[in-house]
């Protein structure tokens, strides 16, 4: 892979911060202080929150709780998507810090999954990996590792350690020279005003006459609206990491550079502000 080691260091050390309030709804015994904390882009909400679980306990009766979940203006977040994925999908253009709600009961059974421990988020990541290397390299890369590769990919997303997981991610991420990129690219494009949860389909880095595909020829086949003429007014916002790169850049490039540590480039498509 083309190494350039400082967007990966970027892309990893993004950081979002929040500050989580306690729901009017919930019963506590004195008044609750709210909680700030930067949270890592490239992690989950269950991975990073234990210290906002401590906080609020401390006010709460042991019988008031149960499921920790976490909710943004009505929305109740889904812990399977990486933070950066659901604060550039429901908040990026809202001022900061990122301002969550914090239940302990009612707990949205038709909106979230159930997590009741750190090895449900390890069996989603790793199920992750394995499907975007699928696409990848027809599995190959990740059936060569040993089970405690597949731990060390995990180890350094859990415990932030980005030398630790590009060690072993970089293998992830090679090509023959040959063939000018990955099978197909992994990716998932996010949008608010759809009911799908994400689109993906199969798709190649580059074209059968081979040229490099870019963002924007991803886009014109999958979400052409999102692409506006230069003297149209803008429609959309498509963010990745809480940017939004040039519809140029070839979509090869962004795979190796900006996927989330899943192996997957996660795509928001939002409604652009009005100005």
């Amino acid at each position: 892979m083309a190494d350039d080691k400082d967007v990966l260091r970027d892309v990893w050390f993004g950081r979002i911060p929040a500050c989580f309030t306690l729901s009017p709804e919930e019963t506590t015994e004195r008044e609750a202080e709210p909680y700030y904390l930067l949270l890592p882009r490239v992690s989950y909400l269950p991975l990073v929150t234990d210290k906002v679980k401590k906080h609020f306990l401390k006010v709460m009766k042991a019988e008031d709780v149960e499921e920790m979940w976490f909710e943004y203006e009505g929305t109740p977040l889904k812990w399977h998507y990486p933070i950066g994925v659901l604060f550039d999908l429901h908040a990026s253009n809202t001022a900061l810090p990122w301002s969550v709600s914090v239940h302990f009961k009612n707990f949205p059974e038709r909106d979230l999954l159930h997590c009741t421990s750190n090895s449900v988020i390890e069996a989603h990541f790793m199920s992750c990996i394995k499907e975007a290397d699928a696409l990848k390299h027809k599995s190959q890369v990740i059936n060569d590792m040993q089970k405690k590769d597949h731990k060390q990919l995990w180890m350094g997303l859990q415990n932030d350690k980005f030398d630790q997981f590009w060690a072993m991610n970089r293998k992830l991420m090679e090509y023959p020279t040959e063939d000018g990129g990955f099978r197909y690219i992994p990716f998932r494009i996010y949008q608010t005003t759809s009911d799908r949860p994400f689109i993906q389909k199969l798709f190649r880095p580059v074209s059968a006459e081979g040229h490099a595909l870019t963002l924007g020829d991803l886009l014109k086949e999958l979400f052409p609206t999102s692409i506006c003429a230069e003297d149209e007014p803008k429609k959309f916002q498509v963010m990745v990491h809480g940017i939004e790169p040039l519809l140029e850049t070839p979509v090869q490039w962004l795979s190796e550079h900006l996927s989330h540590p899943d192996n997957f480039l996660h795509i928001c498509i939002i409604p652009a502000p009005n100005d």
